[in-house]
């Protein structure tokens, strides 16, 4: 009786925040300056990582690279600064929880204290449960998901003292939508990078809680969580997703 009551005296909190939602939605949300920030990108030697890169150099934000690629860690780096941004890059295994330990006290004595964290890093494996071999599902599961317990270890203490920070979570829908042939890992149809970063540059600037590329993956999840299980079924079955098992990215007009 006592939880209903609660409840209940909940309820005008409800509909005030409610109708508080929806009218931002009309409401353009101001983006906010990053100018001087440092900003950590894992994975930036390629495709996401390093777009994100880009653009946080044209804000004139201060980078910090991280990739297990050198070569590609570079390149990244020498676009950052011809874009007028200082950048500094570091070879860095993510599926080292030492590397990434040591790699971050580096950056805090030679750079300073990272103000924004992009867990971006990630590896795919393109196929079922029976041909994936058990290395590549433990790697999997170091770099997507034990290497961001690691970085934000590492760098939100810092970001706590200030009371100033943004740490970002880029991840596939894996938690939501199962795809066949991507069982340790999990995406949807192939996406464009730069889309995929232009949503992510604005939920980053105007603090957003959590954004979802395409936005039919929200749509969906929510009819996941009310809709019967015969009727996902053929949801399922009418939108089934056909993989290729070429994982790539490409950049427009190359």
């Amino acid at each position: 009786m006592q939880f209903i009551l609660s409840c209940f005296l909940l309820l005008p909190l409800l509909i005030v925040f409610t109708l508080e939602s929806l009218l931002k939605l009309f409401i353009p949300k101001k983006r906010k300056s990053v100018t001087g920030e440092i900003v950590l990108i894992t994975g930036a030697g390629h495709g996401i990582g390093r777009l994100t890169a880009y653009e946080f150099a044209k804000l004139k934000s201060k980078l910090v690279l991280w990739d297990i690629n050198k070569h590609g860690i570079e390149e990244t780096a020498a676009e950052c600064r011809r874009l007028g941004a200082k950048a500094h890059a570091f070879v860095v295994d993510c599926s080292n929880r030492e590397d990434i330990y040591n790699s971050a006290k580096k950056v805090k004595a030679e750079i300073g204290d990272v103000s924004i964290l992009i867990n971006n890093a990630g590896v795919v494996y393109t196929s079922d449960l029976f041909a994936t071999q058990d290395p590549e599902i433990e790697k999997t599961f170091e770099v997507n998901i034990f290497a961001h317990f690691w970085t934000t270890k590492a760098f939100l203490p810092a970001m706590m003292k200030c009371n100033h920070g943004h740490i970002v979570t880029v991840a596939s829908a894996a938690g939501y939508v199962g795809i066949p042939f991507l069982m340790a890992y999990c995406l949807g149809p192939p996406l464009e990078p730069e889309e995929v970063v232009d949503k992510l540059m604005n939920g980053i600037l105007t603090d957003q809680k959590m954004i979802f590329v395409p936005y039919s993956i929200k749509i969906l999840t929510m009819l996941e969580r009310i809709s019967p299980d015969r009727f996902l079924t053929v949801v399922k079955r009418k939108f089934n997703i056909k993989f290729d098992a070429n994982i790539g990215y490409k950049i427009k007009g190359q």
